[in-house]
């Protein structure tokens, strides 16, 4: 499913060049090693390509635009399997604060005085199904109506067909005014009940919850250990795109087979 959507190899193209040293599927299987184990890239095992290739290669597959045309292909094809247009109009939006590494430098992390964590903070917008649309990275500082703009402006150009957001009170207040006079989206709060306490399932919201559940079972982003934040966003696509392949590619369960009543012989 992802060969197909990756780059044509230079000794494919009419210009030419050498033939790649080591299989593509190789180095996707590397990727998502890593993402998944939460290894270094220089502890890749030996029987993986060496570690600057498949850095190499992901870093290039990112900037080219090559892992978010992968994310958002996956995700038209589960929601017509699901009986859904292929594109989404309406999405949910929410952040999680994570703890950085020391490999982050001080210009790329902040302080979240909020949920008291030094580190980064990872703004996801999914749709209603809790399939990943985008990802942004930023500082744990930043606070969530700040950088929903620039996070809303990209989702506005990644996908023009999107009208509704729905999100927590952090995105309400002039935000609302900007997203639906210059981005033409509507922002439709949900606030939790008055007078409750301890955790509740928000009607909308609990779907984003879930997908920022899902990207933490890799164990690549219980931190946050990348230098750029653009590394971080991409890695962080790497997991929704492992989970996504493993739906498409799940076998249904068949119905268990009746039990049979034991037949007893003589002398039993």
């Amino acid at each position: 499913m992802i060969e197909p959507l990756l780059p044509t190899p230079a000794c494919a193209t009419p210009s030419g060049g050498a033939p790649e040293k080591h299989p593509r599927r190789e180095i996707v299987d590397a990727i998502r090693y890593v993402v998944d184990t939460g290894c270094k890239c220089r502890a890749l095992p030996a029987d993986f390509p060496p570690w600057r290739t498949v850095w190499g290669f992901m870093a290039r597959w990112a900037a080219c635009g090559v892992i978010g045309r992968i994310r958002d292909v996956l995700a038209g094809r589960i929601r017509q399997e699901m009986r859904k247009g292929p594109r989404a109009v309406a999405t949910i939006i929410d952040s999680q604060s994570v703890k950085a590494a020391s490999t982050v430098g001080k210009d790329s992390r902040g302080y979240d005085a909020g949920k008291k964590i030094n580190g980064r903070k990872r703004h996801l917008v999914v749709d209603t199904r809790g399939l990943p649309l985008m990802v942004m990275v930023t500082p744990a500082d930043l606070h969530d109506s700040a950088a929903a703009k620039e996070v809303l402006f990209r989702l506005r150009l990644m996908h023009p067909e999107i009208t509704i957001v729905r999100a927590d009170r952090a995105y309400a207040g002039k935000l609302v005014t900007y997203a639906k006079k210059h981005l033409s989206l509507t922002i439709k709060t949900v606030s939790r009940p008055k007078d409750t306490s301890g955790f509740i399932v928000l009607p909308r919201r609990w779907v984003v919850e879930r997908s920022l559940a899902w990207m933490m079972n890799a164990r690549r982003h219980a931190w946050d250990y990348e230098r750029l934040v653009q590394h971080s966003e991409t890695l962080i696509t790497w997991a929704a795109i492992t989970l996504m392949t493993r739906r498409i590619t799940r076998q249904p369960t068949s119905a268990p087979t009746p039990l049979r009543p034991a037949v007893l012989t003589a002398g039993a």
